[in-house]
């Protein structure tokens, strides 16, 4: 595989990319330290495609209406959900109901989970490995096969351009808030679980998401010696290139 060519512009010091980059992602309770039971309604509300009412969220949870509503006030109140009443159907105050703030990109309780691990291991191998880079990426890159295969255990995907949707979708659940091109060729990360520790040691955490990447578009059934990241890229986002040579054969 082979090494970034841009990195150390970005990468000699930590100056040079402290104003760089993408927003940190924030803990779930931003300055309010959630209970469990609240984190666990957060989640919900992150992983629901419709506004939910509070008596079917209580079923779903099997806790009283008024448990439940507490737990939402919270979160408004926190800035991570938002209410809004359901339309008029003719028959008293029409109910409230409630959201994850979809301006609020927050990771749910498995990504800060993930995010802990990586860290740790990106600690481990800074303190220990003779080529942290290599052993970084390669890390990575098991990391990213293992969830591309628990996602698509029947193997690669039709076409590459599926594969590069797929390994996008992958980033997005993992809490970096990617933004593509309409060709999925090109990728704002706008987000980053590991930001702190990253721009700490860039050499080490850059490389894990770099393996990440490639190794889940390798899985998919992707070219992964052609996705690149450049750390730091702009204000704002690192920068995910998921073609950086030119197409061989037919156009996908």
């Amino acid at each position: 595989m082979r090494r970034q060519q841009q990195a150390p512009q970005f990468l000699s010091t930590l100056d040079s990319v402290k104003y760089r980059g993408p927003a940190p992602v924030r803990d779930a309770g931003g300055q309010v330290r959630l209970s469990a039971a609240r984190a666990m309604v957060l989640e919900i509300l992150q992983q629901r495609s419709e506004p939910v009412r509070v008596g079917d969220l209580a079923g779903l949870l099997g806790q009283h209406d008024n448990t439940v509503r507490a737990h939402l006030d919270e979160l408004v109140e926190a800035g991570l959900a938002v209410r809004r009443r359901a339309a008029p159907d003719g028959r008293g105050r029409p109910a409230w109901l409630y959201e994850a703030d979809p301006t609020r990109s927050e990771p749910d309780v498995r990504v800060r989970e993930h995010a802990a691990l990586a860290g740790a291991l990106a600690a481990h191998i800074a303190a220990t490995s003779a080529d942290p880079e290599v052993d970084a990426r390669a890390a990575g890159e098991v990391w990213g096969r293992n969830t591309a295969r628990a996602r698509h255990p029947g193997g690669p995907l039709d076409r590459p351009k599926a594969a590069r949707q797929e390994t996008v979708n992958i980033m997005a659940d993992l809490g970096f808030d990617p933004a593509a091109d309409d060709t999925l060729t090109t990728v704002a990360l706008k987000r980053c679980p590991m930001l702190d520790v990253a721009r700490a040691q860039p050499d080490v955490v850059c490389q894990v998401h770099l393996g990440l990447i490639r190794g889940a578009l390798d899985e998919l059934g992707g070219d992964a010696s052609r996705a690149d990241l450049i750390p730091f890229a702009e204000p704002g986002a690192c920068r995910l290139h998921l073609m950086t040579r030119a197409p061989r054969g037919p156009r996908d």
